[in-house]
Formats: structure tokens, C-alpha cells, sequence
């Protein structure tokens, strides 16, 4: 993988202000700010092109999970302005706009990538989307989608950096992937007759779709708790045909090893000790360390 160089402004000299994004040589440009700053953002020229935007906050009904609107606008500040003043989108305490620096997006770009993103949004799933369905696409030349295209990847790449992941798509993990010496084995954890299955990928620990989870824990369970309540409410865990078991509608991804046996225990666990590796019986712990071991040999071997 080729690796990318993201310039990031602090306008105000603060990381809670008002901050721009570029990738070295991209046209776009990302714009962040607090919804408390909107008139700093007044004074900025890129707030009247033609761009998208997003505005997100904390979901009201699920405060765990965040809320997202996307549009598009000939003038973002227009927009915004109106966004501002209605209370049906109350919710949003920050904004990120997205603009081209050589002003080359027309109006149906602006709704092309409007749809894309809102599509891209939903199929994630990490956020809830305000806007219900994606408009229609726009009719584009063919060279004009393959830009908007290209456009969208480096959003895409941008956004999380700038702490923003509601376009991340859901892990997925191909069981019979072969594996390179860098990436994660399957691991299992088996736990009151529950049996899940979880791999490693792009830093999030996944546990694979069909794994088993007890529907019913110790009273004395506490962490994640609030998460698994979630996952029910979102139709990622369903009723097994084990009556006494969940299982996983689809691969989840979690923060944490831990995390992610928590929500298949129904209660507290050590995920670095009570998940191992399918093939070998080692513990999660012992074949991170194993990974860490084998860098620090490479590196004296340089």
C-alpha cells in the first residue's frame, strides 16, 4: 500500500477549532468546524462554493451512536445557514465540508457525490443517517464519474483521520483469505457452550458472522453492556435455533478483543487471554507478543 501525505491546519491554533485537510496533490479540500463557530466560518471564501457537507452529533435516541445529515449546495454557508434555524436537526454540534480548491464542481457534481456519500453512509452502518434514502444519481459523462469517483476514495480516506468514521465500511472477513505473515489468524472463543469466531482486520477486532452468544450472563456484568443492548436493537444479534443462544447476523467489528468476547459472554472477560488462535491454541496476548517479538528481530537485523 502507497502511503499518503494529509496536511492538517489548525486555524485558530486550536485542535477544537475551526481546521482545514488536504491531501498532497487532490483537488479537494475538507473544512471542520464547531457548530458554536459557524461565524468564523463566515469569513472563510471555500464556505460559498459549490461543495457537500455533513453535519453530525450525538444520535438523541441512541446518544452511543452518532447522527449524520449530508447535502450538497452552490453555497455551503447558504446551506448551513437554514440548517441552523431548524429544529428538526437540532442534533448536529459539528460540520465538515468537502470543496474543490480549483472550483471545478458544478452542481451535479455536488449532487453526485451527495447521493454517493449518503449510499456509502448507510451501507457502513456506524452512523444513523437523517437523510432516510439516497437522491437519485445524476446523469454524469463517463469521465466525470471516474473523477467523482476518485474524488469520493479521498474523502473517504480523510474522513476518519479527521475522527469522523461514518464512512468506514463494515468489516468483512473471507474465512478461506490466504493470509500474509502480517495479517490475523482466526480466533476462537468457547465459553458456557457458546462458540464465536474472530479475526483481526484494519484494526478492529471482528467477530465473524453465525458466532454464538449467551442470551443470559452474570448479574455482575458491566462492560459493554449498553453495546449488546445496541447490536439487539439493530438486528446484529439475532435468536439462534440454540434457544438459549444469540448468534451475529453479520461480521461486527469491536475496539478490542475484550469487547468483542464480552458481547459473546454476556458478561466481563479478559479478551487478550480467553480468545486464541484456531490452529495453534495460542492466547491473543501470546501471539500479539509473538508479532511484536518477531519486529523487533527484524529491526536488528537491518
Amino acid at each position: 500500500m502507497k502511503g499518503r501525505q494529509i496536511r492538517i491546519y489548525l486555524v485558530d491554533g486550536v485542535p477544537t477549532g475551526v481546521l482545514t485537510a488536504e491531501i498532497i496533490n487532490w483537488t479537494g479540500k475538507v473544512i471542520v468546524a464547531p457548530r458554536s463557530q459557524l461565524s468564523s466560518l463566515a469569513k472563510r471564501d471555500e464556505i460559498r462554493r459549490t461543495g457537500i457537507y455533513c453535519l453530525i452529533g450525538p444520535d438523541p435516541k441512541t446518544p452511543s451512536k452518532e447522527c449524520v445529515y449530508i447535502g450538497e449546495g452552490d453555497s455551503i454557508w447558504t446551506r448551513l445557514l437554514n440548517h441552523d434555524k431548524d429544529e428538526s436537526k437540532d442534533f448536529w454540534n459539528r460540520v465538515v465540508f468537502v470543496i474543490s480548491k480549483d472550483q471545478n464542481l458544478t452542481k451535479s457534481h455536488g449532487r453526485y457525490l451527495e447521493s454517493r456519500v449518503i449510499q456509502m453512509a448507510q451501507m457502513a452502518g456506524r452512523a444513523t443517517v437523517v437523510n432516510g434514502t439516497a437522491p437519485s444519481l445524476p446523469p454524469l459523462p463517463e469521465p466525470d464519474v471516474a473523477d467523482m469517483e476518485y474524488f469520493l476514495e479521498q474523502v473517504q480516506m480523510v474522513f476518519p483521520v479527521l475522527s469522523f468514521g461514518f464512512l468506514q465500511p463494515k468489516p468483512s472477513v473471507t474465512e478461506t483469505t490466504n493470509l500474509t505473515d502480517s495479517e490475523s489468524p482466526i480466533f476462537t472463543l468457547s465459553v458456557m457452550g457458546a462458540t464465536a469466531r474472530a479475526r483481526e482486520v484494519g484494526g478492529e477486532f471482528v467477530v465473524l458472522k453465525g458466532s454464538q452468544a449467551r442470551k443470559e450472563g452474570p448479574k455482575s456484568w458491566t462492560s459493554y453492556k449498553t453495546l449488546r443492548g445496541q447490536l439487539l436493537e439493530d438486528g446484529k444479534l439475532i435468536n439462534s435455533q440454540q434457544h438459549e443462544f444469540y448468534e451475529l447476523a453479520e461480521d461486527i467489528g469491536f475496539s478490542s478483543p475484550s469487547a468483542g468476547g464480552a458481547i459473546v459472554n454476556a458478561g466481563n472477560i479478559n479478551g487478550r487471554v480467553s480468545w486464541k488462535v484456531e490452529q495453534t491454541g495460542q492466547t491473543y496476548q501470546e501471539w500479539y507478543d509473538q508479532k511484536l517479538a518477531d519486529a523487533g528481530e527484524q529491526d536488528n537485523d537491518v
